[in-house]
């Protein structure tokens, strides 16, 4: 069993490089299914879901090359399996978004229903509907949504709540549907724009990406050789510039697109960080001052990110006076606040918003990671704990976050990752986090 050790008590400093993003990377893999071209993606980050995602099209039947700079080329023209199986599609909700790729292109789809991290309720309503809109019959059988189609059609589409993935579907399908297609409600977030570029540099026709109206004109084949390099990821790196800030320390951020981290700087300068941007790059430092108490509310891009609450959070334990996290996305995605009292942070919840007491230090514990949020939420918290922090059950962490441990170790973190049989003694666990 693997386990995170953590020392706390160390001022983050230093620069650390942000990998590709993951929530980009999977649906432009994927999107490789609507070509008989070879599609080539660069700045892949190195993770599990990434490899499952590679697996799922081996299984479909692409041909899948890694090159010696961690480039993929994926050829889809042999494509000739529709099926993606349970067994797979569990590990990894974004498994999804093969159905419209599948439908729009081979008319046929087999897609087991999704599982991934147990955070709420994510229906895949949304999809199926809007697929129907444009002309697909689909059966909802024995765990399966089978979907047929001789080919898909332009419609106009409504959807009900913003989905990112939905979005995504729903456009890739579209770009080989027969007229034009309208989703209004449609998801903003950078991803869904990166996709987008993608697919136009593929040879679709879509307008719009980026506000709540896209507008895909269906074209009959993508036959443009393509290359595409993904966007930073986000997320990760606002976990590690909140990192700087729980740590009173200094922080830069390379290779990221500043303008996607607005929602996020300015909760962090509100905490009282000061902030740097470049080109490229974020520098923060919070040096000698203790954050101040925010308070979030999560909602869709350009609103502030549901997948950073759990780290604002575990900020607000640790600050002056007291801050709030109401969620609005998920209903189940405060699973961390057990693990974070147990090290003796005063959260009380009511409902959907955690409010928070700030005090002045965590104390270190062993406590487990539920989600892939919840696993960088206790990594900070051990950062700043008084004595050593054990992390159980971090495979989550590895879904979305490329060697978290080595890249906060370059900010002289003491932290370590362990295989063992859970019988450390205590000091075996700070000589092991320190070395």
């Amino acid at each position: 069993m693997e386990r995170l050790i953590v020392n706390g008590g160390v001022p983050l400093e230093g620069a650390v490089r942000i990998s590709g993003a993951k929530n980009a990377g999977l649906p432009i893999l994927i999107s490789s299914l609507l070509s008989e071209h070879p599609l080539r993606v660069s700045n892949i980050p190195h993770l599990k879901d990434m490899t499952t995602a590679l697996d799922l099209l081996s299984r479909l039947g692409a041909s899948v090359e890694v090159d010696e700079s961690g480039s993929v080329a994926v050829n889809s023209k042999a494509v000739t399996r529709f099926r993606a199986t349970y067994e797979i599609v569990e590990t990894m909700r974004a498994s999804i978004l093969v159905l419209g790729p599948l439908l729009a292109r081979f008319g046929q789809a087999d897609v087991s229903m999704p599982g991934g991290c147990a955070i709420g309720s994510r229906p895949v309503d949304l999809h199926i509907e809007g697929l129907i809109a444009m002309g697909a019959e689909i059966d909802l059988e024995d765990g399966y949504i089978k979907a047929t189609a001789k080919r898909l059609h332009g419609a106009h589409i409504f959807m009900d709540t913003v989905s990112v993935t939905g979005t995504e579907n729903l456009m890739m399908a579209a770009t080989l549907a027969k007229g034009t297609t309208a989703i209004e409600n449609a998801a903003q977030e950078p991803e869904v724009v990166d996709l987008a570029a993608c697919l136009q540099g593929m040879g679709a026709k879509i307008d719009g990406a980026g506000t709540s109206r896209i507008t895909i004109e269906g074209v009959d084949s993508l036959d443009k050789l393509h290359s595409h390099h993904i966007i930073a990821d986000r997320i990760e790196a606002g976990t590690y510039l909140v990192a700087g800030a729980v740590t009173r320390g200094r922080v830069r951020v390379r290779d990221v697109q500043p303008g996607n981290l607005v929602a996020v700087l300015d909760k962090l300068q509100e905490a009282g960080a000061d902030i740097s941007i470049g080109t490229d790059w974020v520098e923060l430092s919070m040096i000698n001052k203790r954050p101040k108490g925010v308070d979030i509310r999560t909602a869709p891009f350009p609103g502030f990110p549901t997948d950073m609450q759990a780290q604002f959070l575990m900020m607000n334990c640790i600050a002056t006076g007291n801050g709030s996290v109401t969620e609005t996305i998920f209903e189940n995605r405060f699973q961390h606040v057990e693990e974070l009292k147990r090290m003796g942070a005063s959260i009380t919840m009511n409902g959907c918003t955690a409010s928070v007491r700030g005090v002045e230090a965590l104390n270190g514990a062993r406590v487990t990671a539920t989600d892939l949020r919840a696993s960088a939420c206790l990594a900070l918290a051990g950062l700043v704990a008084k004595s050593t922090t054990v992390i159980e059950k971090i495979h989550h962490i590895d879904r979305g976050y490329t060697c978290i441990e080595e890249k906060l170790r370059k900010l002289e973190a003491q932290i370590l990752r362990v295989h063992d049989n859970g019988n450390f003694s205590e000091t075996d666990r700070i000589h092991a986090a320190s070395s």
